[in-house]
């Protein structure tokens, strides 16, 4: 199985933003912009994350994904918003090939399986948003990151994985935007905890921290800050992933 290198984009309203621990965000540019510089640049996929949709009570990605689908030729991902099936169903009409569930999914864990019903296990992701609560344990966050659930993450994980989802996206909170280097052993606890495809992110800055979490055993990495910034390029991940004897796909130019 290849590794999948995954830009992610944090999107509010029109534009892609950052910020650090999920706060502060700032202006970053055109969503679209950045997915063709990703889809030339070698991505495999592309991660869109609509910031304010729980918050809000909407998804205002849908537009932007009929643009980018038309121009881009990546899989997507769309997380943010997503509360039923028929949010889903809008979603994946406009292009997107997976729906990121959340806060969905916590207060309604139904969800999980009406969207694999309908759509194909492989289409619901469960994204998840953790911060650790001790040396040991994390517990799984809401609304960017903004609000606890009261669910342990690893606990969460295997429920997920009972009512049919086809993959685990997970991200650090703690180190989101830091370019500190990831939460390994949160990744490697979540690798641990399920068999599903597991995609990890947070707090990645050059090559060396790709390489570190494609050791854990993932099958995908979400990398955002560091490759707007410039601070590595998707080939030069992807060589090192290659040179270490891992799999993945050299399509870049």
């Amino acid at each position: 199985m290849n590794i999948r290198i995954i830009p992610r984009l944090d999107i509010k309203g029109i534009n892609v933003i950052k910020g650090i621990q999920m706060d502060g965000l700032r202006v970053l540019g055109n969503p679209n912009d950045f997915a063709k510089k990703y889809f030339e640049a070698g991505a495999d996929e592309i991660a869109f994350f609509d910031v304010v949709a729980s918050l809000y009570g909407r998804n205002n990605l849908l537009e932007l994904i009929r643009e980018v689908a038309q121009s881009t030729f990546l899989p997507l991902t769309v997380t943010g918003g997503i509360r039923n099936l028929e949010d889903a169903r809008l979603t994946m009409a406009s292009g997107a090939d997976k729906v990121g569930l959340n806060t969905g999914a916590i207060n309604n864990p139904k969800i999980i399986h009406e969207v694999a019903r309908v759509f194909g296990n492989q289409a619901a992701v469960i994204s998840i948003e953790a911060r650790r609560i001790s040396t040991s344990s994390w517990e799984a966050f809401t609304e960017s990151g903004r609000e606890p659930s009261g669910r342990d993450v690893l606990e969460w994980v295997k429920q997920v994985e009972s009512l049919g989802a086809g993959e685990i996206s997970i991200t650090s909170v703690d180190k989101d935007g830091t370019l500190k280097g990831p939460d390994l052993d949160l990744i490697n606890e979540v690798r641990c905890a399920t068999s599903l495809p597991l995609v990890a992110g947070g707090g990645i800055a050059n090559v060396n921290h790709v390489l570190s979490v494609a050791k854990t055993g993932v099958d995908g990495i979400l990398v955002g800050l560091a490759l707007h910034k410039e601070l590595f390029t998707i080939k030069e991940a992807k060589v090192l992933i290659d040179e270490s004897g891992f799999s993945c796909r050299l399509n870049f130019k």
